[in-house]
């Protein structure tokens, strides 16, 4: 996820060069701002904040007692943390380096660590200079993170599907559960990889499965067309002013969305999308052409919220909600203790 700032310090050296002088040198168009030396120890210690949280989340998630498997449950945190760091680390590093072939002023990228369940991280942003870069350089910026991101998230979701199998679920009813749901890309992935899934069972999830699935999360939600998301800067920069309609409209539409239906798990979200603000700004020189190519890639970017998207990530049952059920007695797939999406609370 990329945000713009005003946080950069305003020197006369470093001041934006006016429009009508960027013909003359192309080269002096990006002012020359040095970042802070504790930006840098900021970004790694909260990257090494965030490798501890996902750690543990994931021994938690996935491990046993680490008093009786210390190895297992090491394992499983490690498995989990890496993936998810991974793909963390391409997002926001092809972001970054976007920044840094233009001259646009960002800062590091700076991750979120969260030492809840079930995730451990709340992402990662990096905060670049406003008003500087102009149309096909912010284009370049936005989506070079959602698909740096998915080169790591793909192969992860892969791996992690390729050591799952398919479990009984009836044997959770009765018991206080949290389900994630399921995007278009893991279904299909799943049926490739692990064929039809037979009525009354569900994959289970591993460290790296769970690590994929966030990733698809992650990317699915930066790619929102909103102000300063990743999907927000792309639409800008293929549309004009005209997304801010667009942006108008998502917004309005996910606020009824979530009170016709009481499903609140995007509202935090919201809220923070709307003060930021869901208008983009403009870019530093909006009539310059993305061309055609970029234009393609640009809107087969934004259309991975087809099949990224999951309206119901996070689903709540009370243990008293549906009566406990015995399992089958022929099952096609071994079974093993909860260690799912399905996860006891």
């Amino acid at each position: 996820m990329s945000a713009d700032s005003d946080v950069f310090p305003e020197r006369p050296e470093t001041r934006p060069i006016p429009i009508t002088e960027w013909a003359a040198d192309s080269e002096a168009r990006v002012p020359q701002v040095r970042i802070a030396p504790h930006f840098y120890g900021l970004s790694l210690g909260l990257f090494a904040a965030t490798c501890l949280t996902t750690f543990f989340v994931g021994a938690t998630l996935f491990g046993r007692d680490p008093k009786t498997d210390f190895g297992g449950w090491f394992q499983a945190g490690l498995e989990y943390s890496a993936g998810v760091m991974t793909i963390l680390l391409c997002h926001e590093l092809g972001h970054y380096l976007q920044s840094l072939r233009y001259r646009i002023p960002a800062l590091p990228p700076l991750f979120i660590p969260m030492p809840l369940i079930p995730f451990g991280t709340m992402g990662a942003v990096i905060v670049q200079q406003a008003g500087i870069g102009n149309r096909r350089q912010i284009f370049d910026v936005a989506i070079s993170g959602p698909l740096a991101g998915l080169v790591a998230t793909i192969p992860i979701l892969y791996l992690g599907l390729s050591q799952a199998k398919y479990i009984v679920i009836e044997q959770f009813q009765g018991v206080g559960t949290m389900t994630l749901g399921d995007p278009l890309l893991l279904t299909w992935m799943a049926e490739w990889i692990l064929g039809p899934k037979p009525e009354g069972f569900d994959v289970q999830l591993n460290p790296l499965l769970h690590a994929g699935w966030l990733g698809v999360f992650i990317t699915a939600l930066n790619l929102f067309p909103i102000g300063q998301l990743d999907g927000g800067h792309i639409l800008y920069t293929l549309i004009g002013r005209r997304a801010h309609g667009v942006a108008q409209a998502i917004v309005f539409g996910a606020g009824g969305w979530i009170l016709f239906t009481g499903n609140y798990s995007y509202l935090p979200m919201l809220v923070l999308i709307s003060l930021f603000g869901i208008r983009h700004r403009a870019t530093a020189d909006d009539s310059v052409s993305i061309g055609w190519f970029r234009a393609v890639l640009g809107w087969a970017t934004l259309s991975f919220l087809i099949i990224g998207f999951t309206p119901n990530p996070i689903t709540m049952t009370g243990p008293d909600e549906a009566p406990a059920q015995s399992a089958p007695e022929a099952e096609p797939f071994p079974r093993r203790p909860l260690r799912h999406d399905e996860i006891e609370v």
